[in-house]
C-alpha cells in the first residue's frame, strides 16, 4: 500500500485552514505585527480626510464659529475665513500625501512579507514532495506536484496578508469611522450600518459555492499543465512521430475544461459582487434621503452632513472590500486545502524512533521470504529467499516487467515488502536510518540522469562537499577526464537539461564518475553499456571493472549470457527468483 495514502484526504474547515496557515507564518510573526500596525494607520488618516470640507462649509462659507477643540489647535490669526480656507486646502494636500505614503509603505511591506511567506510554504511543499513515495509520484504525475508548489502555495499570502491583515485593518477602520459618525449623528450612522448584515448573509450564502468552484478550477489547471509537461518532456518522440498537432489538440481539450471551470467560478464571484454593489447602492440612497431630512430638521448642519457622508462613504469601501475579500478567500482556501492534503500525506518509510546510524556497510545482503506487489492480490515478487555475501557480484536477468528493478528498489526502501524482510549486514533495513541506508548505494543506469548544471556538480551530486581534486580523480577513474577537458569550460561546462549537450557515452562516463566519487559499498548497474556504441563500450567496461572491485555489485540484464563474469546469477520469471549455477 502506498504509505502516502495512510492518512485519508479530507476537506478542512475555514478556521482550521486559517490556524494552520498562521502556524506556517509563525517565523514571520514580528513582521506581520509590524505590517498590521503600519496598515492600522489608515484608520486615523481616514478620519482626517473629510474634516477640511466640513470646516469649509460650516465655518468658512457658513460663518459659524469654530468648535472649541479646533479653535484651540489653530493660531488666532488663522481663524479668519480667507486664511482658514487656505489652511484647510493645505490640510487636504497634507492628508492626501500622508495617506498616499502610508499606502505605499503598507503595499511594499505586504509584498515583502507575502513573498517570504510564499517562499517558505513552497520550500516546505517541495521538501515534502521529495519525501513522498514513488507510488504517489507515479500516480499523481509531475505537473500536479509543480502546480502545488507554484500555484497553490500562494494561498498563504492571499489568506494571511491579503486576507487576515487587510480585513483586520478594514475592520479597525470601520469601527473608528462608525464611532466618529455616531458622535455626530446616531440616526444616520444606523442607516449606514443597515448594509452590514446583508453583506454578511451574502458572504455566508456564497462561501461554499465559491470554494468548490475555485477548487474545481485548480484541478483542471493541473490537468492542463500535465499535458504540457508530458509533451515537452517527450518532445523528441512527439517530433519523430509528427504528433505536434495531436498534442496541441490534447492540450486545448484540457485547457478548455480549465477555462470553463474558471469562467464558472468567476461568474459566481461576479454574481456575488453584483449583489454587494446593490446593497451598497441601496444604503447610499437611504443615506441621501435621511441626511437631507436631518438637515431640514436642523438636527445637523450641512457641513456635518458632508462629514458624515464622507465617513460613511469611506465606510462603504472597507465593508464592500470585506465582503469581496471573504469571497476571494474561498479561492485561497481551495488552494490551501490542496496544500494541506499534500502535507498530511505520510512520507515514505519514516524512520523508527530507535533507528540506528550506519556509516559504512559491509555489503552482506539477504532476502528472507520476500513478497511484494503494488496490489497485494497480484504480487510481482513471490517468496524470494537469498543470501548474498559482502563483495559478491550478483547478476540478475529476466524479461522486461519481470521485477528486476522492483527487487532492487526494495534495497533502497522505495517500496516495503508485503511479506518477509530484507537484511543488510544481518539487520532488517528498517533498523537503519533511511538517509544512512541510501548512502550505502551508488548506481549507474541504462539512461544516465544528469541535471541541468555543470559537469563538476553532476559528478559531485552524491558528495557535494567534494574538492576539485577529488572530482577530477573520479573522472579519471571513469575514463571521463579527457573528454571533459575538451569541453569549452572543462569541468565548469553546462550539460543542458538531462545532459542533452553530451553524447550517450559521455553521459554514462559522468554517471560512472559520480559512482566512483560516492565510493559506496554497494553498487547497482542497470545495463550500463546497452545504450552506447561498441567503440565507447570498451572504455566504460574498463572503468566498470575498477568500480566493482571490493563492492557488492548487482548487475541487471535481459539475458543471462551477458552476466558470465558474476559470482551469483539470478533469473526472475513470474515473480520467482531462481539461482543459476
Amino acid at each position: 500500500m502506498d504509505p502516502a495514502r495512510t492518512n485519508p484526504e479530507r476537506r478542512h474547515g475555514d478556521l482550521a485552514l486559517i490556524r494552520r496557515l498562521l502556524r506556517e507564518a509563525r517565523p514571520l510573526r514580528l513582521r506581520l505585527v509590524g505590517l498590521a500596525l503600519l496598515s492600522a494607520l489608515a484608520a486615523p488618516l481616514a478620519l482626517l480626510a473629510p474634516v477640511p470640507f466640513q470646516v469649509t462649509v460650516d465655518h468658512v462659507l457658513g460663518k459659524r464659529p469654530l468648535p472649541d477643540g479646533l479653535a484651540a489647535l489653530l493660531p488666532e490669526a488663522w481663524e479668519a475665513p480667507d486664511t482658514l480656507l487656505w489652511v484647510m486646502a493645505g490640510l487636504t494636500v497634507l492628508g492626501t500625501l500622508l495617506l498616499q505614503l502610508q499606502q505605499i509603505a503598507a503595499w511594499y511591506a505586504r509584498t515583502w512579507v507575502g513573498e517570504r511567506l510564499v517562499l517558505g510554504l513552497r520550500a516546505r511543499l517541495f521538501g515534502h514532495l521529495q519525501r513522498l513515495s514513488l507510488a504517489f509520484h507515479d500516480a499523481g504525475g509531475t505537473a500536479r506536484s509543480v502546480h502545488h508548489v507554484q500555484s497553490d502555495a500562494t494561498c498563504i499570502e492571499a489568506v494571511v496578508v491579503q486576507g487576515l491583515v487587510r480585513i483586520s485593518t478594514m475592520l479597525l477602520t470601520v469601527v473608528v469611522l462608525v464611532a466618529a459618525t455616531a458622535r455626530i449623528d446616531g440616526p444616520l450612522t444606523l442607516v449606514g450600518l443597515l448594509g452590514a448584515p446583508a453583506l454578511l448573509l451574502l458572504t455566508r450564502l456564497y462561501r461554499r459555492r465559491l470554494r468548490s468552484g475555485w477548487k474545481a478550477a485548480h484541478e483542471h489547471m493541473g490537468e492542463a499543465m500535465a499535458v504540457v509537461q508530458e509533451s515537452l518532456a517527450a518532445v523528441r518522440v512527439v517530433k519523430a512521430f509528427g504528433q505536434e498537432e495531436r498534442e496541441r489538440r490534447r492540450y486545448i481539450e484540457r485547457a478548455r475544461a480549465s477555462q470553463e471551470a474558471v469562467l464558472k467560478a468567476v461568474g459566481t464571484h461576479a454574481g456575488f459582487d453584483l449583489l454587494v454593489g446593490l446593497v451598497v447602492g441601496l444604503v447610499g440612497a437611504a443615506l441621501l434621503v435621511v441626511g437631507a431630512q436631518r438637515v431640514e430638521a436642523n438636527a445637523i448642519t450641512m457641513g456635518q452632513l458632508i462629514l458624515v457622508l464622507g465617513y460613511l462613504a469611506l465606510l462603504f469601501g472597507p465593508l464592500r472590500e470585506i465582503g469581496t475579500k471573504a469571497a476571494d478567500l474561498q479561492r485561497a482556501f481551495a488552494s490551501a486545502d490542496r496544500c494541506f492534503e499534500l502535507l498530511d500525506r505520510t512520507p515514505e518509510a519514516p524512520d523508527r524512533p530507535d533507528a540506528l546510524p550506519l556509516v559504512r556497510a559491509r555489503g552482506e545482503i539477504a532476502f528472507e521470504g520476500v513478497s511484494f506487489g503494488y496490489d497485494p492480490l497480484r504480487p510481482i515478487l513471490r517468496d524470494v529467499t537469498l543470501a548474498l555475501p559482502a563483495g559478491s557480484r550478483v547478476g540478475i536477468a529476466g524479461p522486461t516487467g519481470s521485477g528486476k528493478s522492483t527487487l532492487l528498489g526494495l534495497l533502497f526502501r522505495f517500496h516495503e515488502p508485503t511479506a518477509g524482510r530484507v537484511l543488510l549486514d544481518g539487520r532488517p533495513l528498517p533498523d537503519y536510518r533511511l538517509q544512512d541506508l541510501r548512502a550505502q548505494f551508488a548506481f549507474v543506469l541504462q539512461d544516465s540522469v544528469l541535471f541541468s548544471t555543470t559537469i563538476a556538480e553532476n559528478i559531485a551530486y552524491g558528495r557535494p562537499e567534494a574538492t576539485s581534486a577529488e572530482i577530477e580523480a573520479a573522472a579519471r577513474a571513469a575514463n571521463a577526464h579527457d573528454f571533459i577537458v575538451r569541453q569549452p569550460r572543462g569541468y565548469d561546462s553546462e550539460v543542458g537539461e538531462r545532459g542533452v549537450k553530451l553524447s550517450g557515452g559521455e553521459r554514462q562516463r559522468i554517471a560512472l564518475a559520480r559512482a566512483f566519487l560516492k565510493d559506496a559499498p554497494i553498487l547497482i548497474l542497470d545495463e550500463p553499456t546497452s545504450a552506447i556504441d561498441t567503440a565507447t563500450e570498451a572504455g566504460v567496461l574498463e572503468a566498470l571493472e575498477r568500480l566493482m572491485r571490493g563492492r557488492t555489485t548487482f548487475m541487471i540484464a535481459h539475458r543471462l549470457g551477458t552476466l558470465s563474469g558474476c559470482d551469483v546469477r539470478l533469473e526472475i520469471a513470474d515473480g520467482r527468483v531462481t539461482r543459476v549455477v
